[in-house]
Order: structure tokens, then sequence, then C-alpha cells
């Protein structure tokens, strides 16, 4: 690690990229990426980033970049960066959209300052809005920010999502966990799983935290004892409102699931 440096970088292939070659993925919409902040050169939950861009690649272009590749260009864009930092790394193929077949996926790594999310609470609308292969991290989702935008012209900081069903799902950019005085609840229904969901539950595990995952409605929430919204920023940011649900004080489940995550061992690149 570089620690006199203050630089951030776009890579491409595990080189600068140039304009020419960032200037078409402009406007491309098939891809997936993961996200992380990098702390002291290190990450948390590097395994379940790694494991989400080749499952993701496999569901996308039935074919990934080895693993060891993948580690080699994500260590190469931090150890040119400063100690603390955001990370982005995408995965596309040049010749693979609006096509019937698409050539070998190509890596961008890029990095940026870091980031530690909203201190909340927050307040979410509850919206119908079920995400195109919900189980991948992809790139395009003019909905998530659409639903954002007319949350907070309604009053709200955030929208969580529903599906046709009425059971709760994920949040914008978020997954949702709920608190029942005694277990971490985890919503049954199709989204994408964190990789801070990830490393939560597995520490939640370790801790002996009770655990269920069972389908939660709107409907449901007046009933329960806290709720949050965790991505890469952060393992938990308390909601206090959630549609016409009004939540009490979560502060003890944010403060367990901060603990689980800080359990999880940072790892170097």
């Amino acid at each position: 690690m570089n620690t006199a440096t203050t630089e951030f970088v776009a890579r491409l292939g595990g080189r600068p990229a140039t304009a020419a070659e960032l200037a078409p993925l402009a406007f491309a919409g098939y891809a997936h990426f993961t996200a992380m902040q990098v702390r002291g050169g290190r990450v948390r939950g590097l395994d379940l980033h790694v494991d989400r861009l080749r499952t993701a690649s496999r569901e996308l272009f039935g074919r990934a970049v080895p693993d060891e590749r993948i580690r080699e260009l994500l260590r190469a864009a931090v150890e040119a960066g400063p100690d603390d930092l955001s990370l982005t790394a995408t995965v596309f193929s040049a010749s693979s959209e609006f096509t019937a077949g698409g050539g070998e996926p190509e890596v961008l790594v890029r990095t940026g300052p870091p980031a530690d999310g909203p201190r909340g609470p927050l307040s979410l609308a509850v919206v119908e809005h079920e995400r195109d292969l919900p189980a991948v991290k992809h790139v395009g989702e003019v909905g998530k920010t659409y639903h954002l935008r007319r949350a907070v012209a309604a009053g709200f900081d955030d929208a969580a999502f529903v599906d046709r069903r009425g059971r709760l799902s994920e949040g914008t950019i978020w997954n949702l966990a709920f608190w029942d005085g005694e277990s971490v609840i985890w919503p049954d229904a199709p989204m994408l799983v964190g990789t801070m969901m990830g490393v939560v539950r597995r520490r939640l595990e370790a801790l002996g935290v009770p655990q269920a995952v069972r389908e939660v409605t709107p409907d449901d929430v007046a009933g329960l004892s806290g709720a949050v919204v965790m991505n890469s920023w952060t393992p938990g940011v308390a909601v206090n409102r959630l549609g016409s649900a009004v939540l009490p004080d979560a502060r003890e489940f944010v403060g367990l699931l901060h603990d689980a995550f800080r359990a999880e061992p940072p790892v170097e690149f």
C-alpha cells in the first residue's frame, strides 16, 4: 500500500483506462458489479465479493474471469491509492449487448473517496417494484433512482420495495433487516443478497444470535421491534418509518449488527 498517494484510478484489465475505452461504456447496460469499502488497504468479506463476480459473470456471460485474476486486479487498484477508499469492480463484455452472443468478460476497477453512508434514522416509502434478475447486481437500473426520487418528493428519505405478492424484499440500494426483540428477521422474497448481508449473517451465527428468514409485509412492520437498511457502506442504519408504520428506536439492534460486522476480520487483497 502506498500511503503517500491520494490518487484514485480507473483500470481496465489492470492498466489505466483511456477515455476512448471508457466512452462506449457510458450508455452500456449489460454488465454487473460489486462495490466495497477499503480501510487500511483491507476489506471485510472479500470472498463474498469475488464469489458475486464469478456467479454473476456465469449468469450473464456463461463464463467468468478466474478468481485469482479478479483479486490481482483489485489488489493493483488498491495499491495505487490511499489506505482508505471506495472500490467498484464492473464486469462487462464489449460485444455482448444487443447481440445473441458475447465475447470474453472484461473488468473495470474504479476507486474513489471512502464513504460511510447516511447516519439515519431513515423513513422509507413502500412501493411495488421487482428488479429484473434480482439475484444479480447489474447496472442500468433506472427504477431504483426513479423510486428514490419519488420517495424524496413525497417526504421520505428513500424507498423500500414490495413484490406483486406484497412481500417486502429490499431497498433501492439496500438490504432490509428486522428485529423482533430476540431474532434478526431477513425478508423472504426475491432480492440481491448483499455482501454486507452475507458478512453480518455469518457473524451473527458465530455469535449465537438467532436469525430467521420469513415473509414480511408492510402490515407486519408495526409489530416488530426495529428495522434497518444495510449495504457496502454500513452494516446498519436505523429505519424509523416504513410506509405508514412507525418503528421504535432500534439502537440495540443497530449496535448488534455493527458488532457483528466488526467481528469479521478484514483481509488483504
